[in-house]
């Protein structure tokens, strides 16, 4: 199994700065990359990744991408006084040069492909590199904003002319549109170019009007350019433009994205392309800021829990709108998108909103050390089934557990006491295990899963103070047979091949998903549609899944399901598996340990399914209000 996490780093690539005054570079400072590989010895990540060498960049690779009266112009910055450096940047936006950037961007630019070699040889399975100058605003026969090579659509280029890739995904969260990976790819559908930025009407850097959502791409590549909603590509590789200049307090993007942000995201992508991710900085002004983000992304790729996020609400008119208008024009090309009703506007006024409502938390300021991680990850309590068990998982003996850590559930209908032993065993061997922090999540197989539900919502009552919120996502077909109190604590989203009887509430969402909805499209739909945003709204202290071979769901969205909800509790994620196959196990411990999860297969997206789900998000949208799709006020002032 692929595993490790590469970070590349180079203490060559500080050696340039701006030599003259030039107010609007003055923020691209070596320092940068200084302070941030100091905040990662500080927080004890340096010596749990793996270091790859960097290496200069070959003038074949940047041809790649860039003319070859570019790169001989860039050469001679090497020989050139202050004033000629000077009069050299004129030529281009926004940018500065100095005698030894050549040199450190061939470095930035070589050290971006030793990742794409690392991960796609399989010698780590993801990582980041650490590099300046940034890269993607550069262009084919231009440098621009900070930028000289383009370090990010060279790894692309790269990675299919060494690796035969035919899919790749580019995401770029900088704050500022990469116009120059865009300009590369958009007429090339084996690239799909994300991008969230800020643009406001073409007022915010670079802007251009090809940053707007109304760009989607040329000829072939129609529909693979997307600036700013998720979509199903299943890429082989992906790229990540890591800019953290949308972050808070820095002064460039003036936003705020907390640090925890980022290890959301990138947790996010972790599940494509079987895990090969390679991260690359771009952007991110203040240093503070801009180490944090950088070690809540290193540590969202070594599998370590991520944060809470919190006093997540409503996304405001503007986002929302942003959103509408950039579904609207891809719906054409991705199915995946047609399933919301979509209201188009186009916002001719700034938001007046304050930009403080983005912020959901303070940046922390201080840098704890490196707490270390449990030695074992993942618990696994069976019923007897023959697997064998990684290194990484806690077994756990039945016949060892004491009798006095067994507790006793009132109302068990479970047939037998040797099956309802084995599940008070099982639980609370592996909740306690959880709760103690002696491993992250657990696995416990049970003969009930109704039963096993009860069990553990009971042990959290007396035997958990410090978990308030439960999620609870049951997979099956049986009315939920404990009441539900609108208190907050528990929140049951149930996914069944039946409409279900009962009294519907904020707390308590049934999802139908007949039967021929009930594949990799309709799970998918439900999943990112209703399922992860309520989840995240509610930000549990624990999450439990209940499922079973016998559901009918494809095995890898289930997979799929457990890797993205790990995102939630701090990774405290209980799984209950009734009647399992030794492969679904398999697969589900995997998912659980962090290990790379085996891409979906495409399915059929059935009218039923989506109306179904819809029903559900239009009930819901005022009570969870992350879940609005639609601008609510008629016009802006």
């Amino acid at each position: 199994m692929v595993s490790g996490t590469a970070l590349i780093y180079d203490e060559e690539m500080t050696r340039y700065r701006l030599l003259w005054d030039y107010p609007v570079c003055s923020i691209e400072v070596p320092e940068r990359l200084s302070v941030s590989y100091s905040e990662l010895q500080i927080q004890g990540l340096v010596e749990r990744c793996i270091s790859v060498p960097v290496r200069e960049a070959t003038e074949e690779e940047i041809l790649l991408a860039h003319s070859q009266d570019f790169l001989e112009a860039i050469k001679t910055t090497q020989n050139m006084d202050v004033e000629q450096l000077k009069a050299f940047a004129s030529q281009f936006q926004d940018v500065y040069f100095h005698q030894n950037i050549y040199h450190c961007a061939k470095l930035a630019l070589g050290a971006t492909l030793q990742l794409v070699d690392a991960v796609m040889t399989k010698k780590v399975r993801n990582g980041i590199a650490l590099v300046r100058p940034p890269g993607h605003h550069s262009q084919h026969s231009a440098a621009n904003g900070f930028c000289i090579f383009n370090n990010v659509a060279i790894a692309a280029l790269y990675a299919k002319k060494m690796f035969d890739l035919k899919r790749i995904l580019i995401v770029d969260w900088d704050i500022h549109h990469g116009q120059g990976t865009q300009y590369f790819f958009e007429d090339d559908p084996s690239v799909l170019y994300f991008s969230w930025h800020r643009y406001e009407n073409q007022e915010f850097w670079p802007n251009l009007p090809e940053s707007d959502y109304s760009t989607v791409g040329k000829g072939k590549g129609a529909g693979f350019n997307v600036n700013v909603p998720w979509n199903k590509f299943n890429p082989e590789l992906v790229l990540i433009s890591a800019g953290f200049d949308s972050a808070i307090n820095d002064p460039e993007g003036k936003m705020c994205a907390t640090p925890a942000c980022f290890a959301h995201l990138t947790h996010l992508l972790m599940s494509l392309a079987e895990g090969k991710i390679c991260a690359v900085l771009e952007g991110g002004y203040d240093l503070h800021s801009l180490s944090h983000c950088i070690c809540h992304t290193v540590k969202a790729f070594l599998g370590d829990p991520v944060p809470h996020l919190l006093n997540i609400s409503s996304p405001c008119d503007s986002a929302l709108e942003s959103i509408q208008n950039v579904r609207a024009v891809h719906q054409q090309h991705w199915a995946f998108l047609r399933s919301l009703p979509i209201s188009m506007k186009h916002q001719n006024v700034n938001d007046d909103k304050k930009l403080e409502q983005f912020c959901n938390e303070e940046i922390h300021t201080s840098s704890p050390n490196y707490c270390p991680l449990p030695p074992k990850r993942t618990a696994v309590a069976l019923l007897g089934e023959k697997i064998e068990l990684p290194d990484r998982c806690l077994k756990i003996n039945l016949d060892s557990v004491p009798s006095d850590e067994i507790w006793s559930f009132k109302d068990s209908t479970v047939e037998g006491q040797k099956d309802s032993l084995h599940l008070q065993k099982n639980l609370c061997s592996v909740m306690m295990k959880i709760f103690q922090k002696e491993v992250q999540n657990g696995l416990a197989a049970v003969p009930c899963l109704l039963e096993a539900i009860k069990a553990v919502l009971s042990f959290c009552t007396t035997c958990a103070n410090s978990v308030s919120r439960i999620l609870v996502l049951y997979l099956g077909d049986k009315d939920y047979p404990v009441s539900l109190e609108d208190d907050g604590n528990l929140l049951l989203i149930q996914m069944s091949t039946k409409k279900l009887k009962g009294r519907e509430s904020k707390y308590h969402i049934p999802i139908f998903l007949p039967k021929e909805g009930n594949n990799v499209k309709g799970v998918l739909h439900a999943l990112f549609s209703l399922i992860l945003p309520v989840a995240y709204m509610y930000n549990p202290d624990l999450v439990v899944t209940a499922l079973s071979c016998q559901s009918g769901v494809d095995k890898k969205i289930l997979n799929q399901l457990t890797s993205l909800l790990q995102g939630l509790a701090e990774g405290q994620l209980l799984c209950l598996i009734h009647d399992p196959e030794v492969s679904f196990l398999e697969d589900t411990i995997c998912s659980l340990l962090g290990d790379p999860i085996l891409p979906v297969t495409d399915g059929v997206l059935q009218g039923e399914a989506i109306q179904e789900v819809e029903q559900q998000r239009q009930r819901l949208q005022e009570q969870w209000g992350i879940l609005k799709t639609q601008v609510t006020r008629t016009e802006y002032s």
